[in-house]
C-alpha cells in the first residue's frame, strides 16, 4: 500500500494530526500496512515539501504544541490522479502457503498442527475486526455512496479472513481423512523393520 495516497485520502476527508493519522490507519481495516509510524511523519514532511499539505501549528497549554495538516488543492489533484489510475491487483501470496506447499516431508501431526495453529490465528483476527466493526469509528460518511464504500471495503476485510479460515478448515479435514503421507509411511516402515517388524507391503 502507498501511505503517501492513503495519507492525502484521510487529509482530503478532514485535517489530522500525525497522531491522529496512526489512529484512522490502526482502526482501517482495509489499510493493510506494515510500515512503522515514522514512516507517517516521514511522508508527511514529504507531502509538506510537495507543497501537496499545508502544517498549522496549534499551541497548548501545558502540553506540546499539535502540529494539524491540511491538504491542499495540489494535494487533492494528485489524489485525483492516482485514484483514477488502473486499480492494482490484491496479493494472493503469504508466508502461512508457502509453508504449506512444502508441508509433504512432516508428520500427519505436525501437518496438522500448523494447519491447526494458521486457523486459531484466522479466527483470532475475524473475531478482532468484528470486534472492531463493533465499534463507533470515525469514517468518512459525506455521502450515501462513501458510507457504502467504507461499510464494503469493512465487510470485504472480515469475509477475507473468514473465507481463508473456512479453506484451512477444509483442507485440515481432507488430509486427516487421507492419513500419513508418503515420506511419513516410509519413515514408519523403516522404524518397523528396524524394530523386527515385518511389513508385509514390502519386498526385497
Amino acid at each position: 500500500m502507498s501511505i503517501r495516497y492513503a495519507i492525502l485520502g484521510f487529509l482530503s476527508w478532514k485535517p489530522h494530526t500525525g497522531y491522529e493519522l496512526k489512529k484512522v490507519f490502526a482502526d482501517a481495516l482495509s489499510f493493510h500496512w506494515s510500515g512503522n509510524n515514522n514512516q507517517i511523519y516521514g511522508t508527511l514532511v514529504d507531502l509538506h515539501k510537495a507543497e501537496a499539505v499545508t502544517i498549522e501549528v496549534q499551541q497548548q497549554e501545558k502540553l506540546p504544541a499539535r502540529k494539524v495538516y491540511t491538504i491542499t488543492a495540489k494535494g487533492r489533484a494528485e489524489l485525483r490522479d492516482w485514484t483514477c489510475s488502473d486499480p492494482e491487483l490484491p496479493v494472493q501470496r503469504s508466508m502461512a502457503l508457502t509453508q504449506l506447499a512444502w508441508a509433504e516431508g512432516l508428520s500427519e501431526a505436525e501437518f496438522d498442527g500448523i494447519l491447526s495453529a494458521y486457523a486459531r490465528k484466522l479466527g483470532d483476527q475475524v473475531l478482532m475486526y468484528r470486534e472492531t466493526l463493533a465499534r463507533n469509528r470515525a469514517a468518512p460518511r459525506r455521502s450515501p455512496r462513501e458510507e457504502l464504500i467504507w461499510r464494503s471495503l469493512d465487510e470485504h476485510a472480515v469475509a477475507f479472513y473468514e473465507r481463508e479460515l473456512e479453506w484451512a478448515e477444509s483442507l485440515r479435514t481432507a488430509a486427516a481423512a487421507l492419513g500419513p503421507g508418503d515420506a511419513e509411511r516410509e519413515a514408519l516402515r523403516l522404524r518397523g523393520r528396524e524394530g523386527g517388524l515385518y511389513d508385509s507391503n514390502y519386498h526385497e
